[in-house]
């Protein structure tokens, strides 16, 4: 087993650190993580400037670009062999609901899913980094249980987001759907020290579709929540409307 290790809060991040030490043992680890935090920036990758790769003091890999950047660089030349797992995480803060469309915790876990790779995205719903421990030893336990019984053939992307708590891998798991949020708050309106406007992304809205089987129902209701995900974003049920109203046929 070789499993890949990304994330979005950087390179010296604590929740990569223990993701890391928790699944040490289970094969050969590779780490490529961010120099800089890089949270929001969603799949974007690095196309108008080279990409450097150096080895931090902790023997992690540390690559200058994004979230995206790191798995792809991983996986198209910078690794000896194709990894059997690409994990990422554990992220400071939730990713759930439309924050998934944003989130380069689940970006990187996607990457790897992108070139046929399983992968798996663990987030803790609130900030602070506070019982990581705990949701380290969740994380593994998934990891274990999808390595024991894959759950599907071929690759697949699960995004998990833990509740923080002391004892998180005793918590009930419940398998979800996505919700949905409000439109985020307005920007922030500030001057720099000429005068100049400048602004700042407001907060996340909050969770307008947060009913019973969404990633925000069930860990507000302590429980862990794994949701799949695809890329597939096309709206197959309002195909055939688009077709009669549209589609030409050839003459």
């Amino acid at each position: 087993m070789r499993i890949l290790i990304a994330n979005d809060d950087g390179y010296l991040a604590p929740g990569l650190a223990a993701l890391v030490a928790a699944v040490q043992d289970l094969g050969e680890i590779d780490v490529i993580a961010p120099e800089q935090n890089a949270s929001g920036t969603s799949n974007s990758l690095s196309l108008h400037r080279p990409l450097s790769v150096f080895k931090a003091g902790n023997g992690f890999n540390v690559v200058n670009g994004t979230p995206s950047d790191c798995v792809h660089v991983a996986l198209t030349g910078l690794l000896p062999q194709r990894p059997d797992l690409v994990l990422s995480g554990i992220n400071n803060g939730a990713n759930m609901g439309d924050d998934t469309l944003y989130s380069g915790t689940v970006a990187a876990a996607m990457e790897g899913f992108l070139f046929g790779v399983p992968a798996i995205a663990f987030s803790q719903t609130e900030r602070g980094w506070q019982h990581l421990d705990s949701a380290a030893r969740t994380a593994r336990a998934i990891v274990e249980e999808v390595l024991r019984q894959p759950p599907a053939p071929g690759p697949w992307l699960l995004n998990v987001n833990i509740p923080v708590h002391a004892e998180a891998e005793k918590l009930p798991r419940m398998v979800t759907r996505l919700g949905r949020r409000h439109a985020s708050e307005p920007v922030i309106r500030q001057l720099n020290p000429r005068g100049e406007p400048m602004y700042w992304i407001g907060p996340a809205g909050d969770a307008r579709e947060a009913g019973e089987g969404t990633d925000f129902h069930a860990t507000a209701h302590g429980k862990v929540s794994i949701t799949p995900l695809q890329v597939d974003l096309t709206s197959h049920a309002t195909l055939p409307a688009w077709r009669a109203a549209l589609q030409r046929t050839q003459p």
